[in-house]
């Protein structure tokens, strides 16, 4: 395996707030995202930049060592104990949630007006619900995703984007997921991981022990990525109460396994609260739980891959409702919008059709694009962009569909890969 990947989004985010006490910086994802490892770079920058180690506090709450500390009265004596005497402390805590009260000793921390608090979580509703609740809400949350194709390549570098890819797909984004060992350990590490969503952040707080029932729920949402659903169809699915579905699929999301898209009305500039989109925080899991009963559809995936990138981009992303057609994301950033269809491939006369018509019935101004595997026939058709989903992916195509830098994988695009991963 490459050297760990340098995540400069999010230590670009933790350098902002740097020196900022009274404002704690909340770093949120899902179980093994990296959060820890973000930590970690951040406070080799600040050593780097001249902070010296005795002014650094960091605690891992799901480490061996910090076993004991279950409440903020233990923390408090660990934290006075390591405290400098005088001046500016760095204070990390990784995993708070394992803390009951935590929130009192961080509101102590930043009444001292010398520390400059870090914490990381894997329940976002809940971490900011009492970090309002006890300091005014004078926290910033950055909410952090898996890694994106490009970290993925920084980590696992390889001339055949097809190949890697395909792992992308398969094995997911999370980190430690190493395509380099095999099948097995994959999909044992990433079951592992899901069972541990599902137990410590998910079933944990709901105080119940319906293990087979929550399986259930996540298994219908990953088996159903980037179909339009609601709390009905999925209380149906997997054959609960609506109140009880309800409840689940609210965990799933505040414990980031699950990202919600809402309908947007493009005519009418509304939301549409009755149905959404569901997409998995991360592909690999979801290979893992269906245990290959996904299907042969690549075209969800492929969604799930755009959903996701745009979120990483700093898009709020919604299913765009256009009279009878779907825009598949309308992605929102300050007062603009721009829209995307995702196409694995429009080589036929009928799906390009298709792809276009409903970007081309949208009368505004605001950015289109269709993304797609295919290596001919983009360019722009009607101000709509048509790009490659790997230079899209990469940052390397200059808006207007035409691909700049350098020059992808030979392959022939979809046709290639369609017939490779069968």
């Amino acid at each position: 395996m490459a050297n760990l990947v340098r995540r400069e989004q999010y230590l670009e985010s933790l350098r902002a707030g740097k020196d900022a006490t009274g404002v704690v910086k909340v770093v949120t994802g899902m179980r093994r995202s990296g959060k820890s490892t973000l930590f970690g770079q951040y406070m080799d920058d600040l050593r780097s930049s001249g902070v010296p180690d005795d002014r650094i506090l960091s605690i891992n709450f799901d480490a061996l060592d910090a076993q004991d500390i279950k409440t903020s009265s233990d923390l408090n004596k660990v934290l006075s104990c390591a405290m400098p005497a005088a001046g500016m402390a760095y204070v990390f805590l990784d995993e708070i949630q394992n803390v009951e009260g935590w929130e009192k000793s961080v509101a102590a921390l930043c009444a001292t007006g010398r520390c400059d608090v870090y914490v990381t979580g894997s329940n976002s509703k809940m971490l900011s619900a009492e970090l309002t609740t006890h300091i005014s809400g004078r926290f910033v949350e950055i909410r952090m995703l898996p890694l994106s194709f490009k970290e993925y390549l920084e980590l696992h570098p390889s001339g055949d984007l097809d190949l890697r890819f395909r792992e992308y797909v398969r094995y997911g984004s999370l980190p430690d997921a190493d395509p380099e060992r095999g099948e097995r350990f994959c999909d044992g590490y990433l079951e592992g991981v899901f069972n541990t969503v599902l137990v410590k952040d998910i079933l944990g707080r709901l105080k119940t022990d319906e293990v087979s029932k929550i399986e259930s729920v996540a298994r219908f949402l990953y088996s159903n990525i980037g179909n339009v659903t609601n709390i009905a169809s999925i209380a149906k699915g997997a054959g609960i109460s609506g109140a009880t579905a309800d409840r689940y699929v609210s965990k799933m999301e505040e414990s980031l396994l699950f990202y919600r898209a809402e309908k947007y009305d493009v005519i009418g500039k509304r939301l549409l609260e009755t149905n959404g989109k569901y997409y998995a925080s991360d592909l690999g899991m979801r290979s893992a739980a269906l245990k290959g009963a996904g299907g042969a559809d690549f075209s969800r995936p492929l969604e799930n891959v755009v959903f996701l990138e745009l979120v990483r981009r700093g898009y709020n992303v919604r299913v765009g409702s256009f009279r009878d057609r779907e825009v598949d994301f309308a992605a929102f950033r300050g007062d603009s919008v721009e829209y995307y269809q995702v196409a694995a491939t429009m080589l036929s006369d009928e799906t390009r059709g298709r792809e276009l018509r409903p970007l081309n019935g949208i009368r505004d101004n605001f950015r289109k694009t269709i993304i797609t595997m295919d290596r001919v026939g983009l360019g722009s058709e009607n101000g709509i962009d048509i790009v490659n989903l790997y230079d899209w992916l990469l940052g390397r195509h200059d808006g207007a569909g035409a691909r700049i830098a350098i020059e992808p994988s030979p392959r022939r695009g979809w046709e290639q890969f369609k017939n490779d991963k069968n």
